[in-house]
């Protein structure tokens, strides 16, 4: 695993048919936690070095694959989505914590209901107490390209009314970081400022606005 920050490190790129996506795992004061999905031995190795995890945390249905009963059985974590992806990820595992409309934290991180990519995608936000905040946006918004993207999966109860929406609420938050799960290629994280974030989240709102 690279470590990004104090408390934070990327997985190796984990590939899930034509989609490929980094997890990262948080060292958290009230749980380590897994956000996303890896596969590989030397990412749980590291893990496990560095005192399991209390949760792993998915965004949207993508991130599911055959290694979460692994990682469950391994580390004797819970598993946790929106109530409304639990049924999609059903084939892999069980989850264990199903959040609704009014589940807003669990332990130390925010959880941000943002539907439009999927119905039930979350976002998930975490302030350090090393002094930075990271955003795990799942495929909210991401990087492709080396641009900053969205994309709506309409079969699976994405919108693009939903996700602008969504992109409004998360206006209200001031990330350092934003780190999305899985889509073709690499997808990198991304550091940003202030004022970045918000040009960010206004261009794709934009971009909405003229598709719809």
């Amino acid at each position: 695993m690279k470590q990004i920050a104090h408390d934070l490190w990327q997985s190796s790129l984990y590939k899930s048919g034509i989609l490929s996506m980094h997890a990262y795992f948080l060292e958290c004061p009230s749980g380590n936690v897994l956000f996303y999905n890896t596969g590989d031995n030397d990412d749980l190795q590291h893990i496990s070095e560095h005192g399991g995890i209390a949760y792993q945390l998915l965004t949207h249905r993508d991130e599911s694959g055959p290694s979460l009963t692994r990682i469950r059985d391994r580390f004797r974590s819970k598993l946790g989505c929106s109530a409304i992806e639990a049924p999609h990820i059903a084939s892999h595992a069980q989850a264990d914590l199903k959040f609704g409309a009014g589940d807003k934290r669990i332990g130390d991180i925010d959880i941000i209901h943002t539907p439009g990519h999927t119905e039930g995608s979350l976002c998930f936000f975490y302030k350090s107490p090393h002094g930075r905040s990271y955003l795990f946006s799942g495929d909210t918004i991401f990087q492709w390209n080396g641009k900053w993207s969205t994309f709506v999966l309409s079969g699976f109860g994405g919108s693009e009314a939903a996700l602008a929406e969504s992109l409004e609420k998360l206006r209200n938050y001031s990330p350092d970081i934003v780190l999305s799960s899985g889509f073709i290629g690499d997808v990198p994280y991304r550091e940003v400022t202030r004022e970045e974030w918000l040009a960010v989240l206004d261009d794709r709102l934009a971009a909405l606005s003229k598709s719809s």
